[in-house]
């Protein structure tokens, strides 16, 4: 694909955010973040596919979001970015911050730790926001793409949703997530603040937080169904 044909396919944002875009589109930031998102995918191994970008958004529409969990950016190895932070394809061998995660479900729940699912559609289609800071990633290196006005994006998501003044719960693990909560204003949403679950912070915080019960203790204060988030083998 030519950048020109990459860019068009990358203003192809799902139609419930539509407003939301329009407003970003106007924004002298944006056309510089489109333009070096298109060569990068025409020029190198980018992920996660073209056509997952904003796979966090397709399932659930501003007015739907009753929780948000805030990753970095995607993963930077093949076959593991889906487009929705901390989430693998079924059938990709589970990253260590996954595998914490569900430690901490079992944990709180007692569900099973599948072995094979790292798919965490079910979430997104409950409500649960699962937002990269960064929507792309170079192969192979970590925050690559940081620089390119994906930062700003991600912040005014946040802003924008906030704005809405619905319920949500903001699960914010780790120092990264913890400065984004910094664009919250509205009082009536829950923070749930913790270390990051990945092998080197999940001791420090994330593993015995409650934070899964928590967050449902709290949609259910406000009259909303609570999030199942059992993830099972297929």
């Amino acid at each position: 694909m030519t950048e020109n044909e990459i860019e068009k396919e990358l203003l192809s944002f799902p139609v419930s955010w539509e407003t939301f875009l329009e407003e970003e589109k106007d924004q002298s930031y944006f056309s510089t973040l489109m333009q070096k998102v298109s060569n990068a995918y025409a020029t190198e191994t980018v992920y996660p596919p073209l056509k997952n970008v904003y796979e966090a958004f397709r399932y659930v529409s501003p007015y739907q979001v009753k929780a948000v969990i805030i990753g970095q950016d995607p993963y930077f190895n093949p076959g593991l970015a889906d487009g929705l932070c901390f989430s693998v394809p079924q059938g990709a061998e589970l990253p260590p911050s996954l595998l914490n995660i569900y430690k901490e479900l079992q944990s709180e729940y007692g569900y099973p730790i599948p072995k094979h699912n790292g798919d965490l559609t079910p979430w997104a289609k409950q409500g649960v926001l699962l937002l990269n800071a960064s929507l792309t990633v170079r192969k192979g290196e970590a925050n690559s793409h940081a620089l390119f006005g994906w930062q700003t994006f991600t912040d005014h998501v946040i802003e924008y949703i906030d704005s809405l003044s619905q319920p949500i719960v903001y699960l914010l693990w780790g120092n990264f997530a913890k400065r984004k909560g910094e664009k919250i204003r509205d009082p009536q949403a829950c923070i749930l603040k913790t270390s990051h679950p990945s092998p080197l912070g999940a001791n420090k915080g994330f593993l015995g937080s409650d934070c899964f019960r928590k967050a449902n203790a709290y949609l259910k204060e406000k009259g909303l169904s609570e999030i199942d988030w059992q993830i099972k083998d297929i």
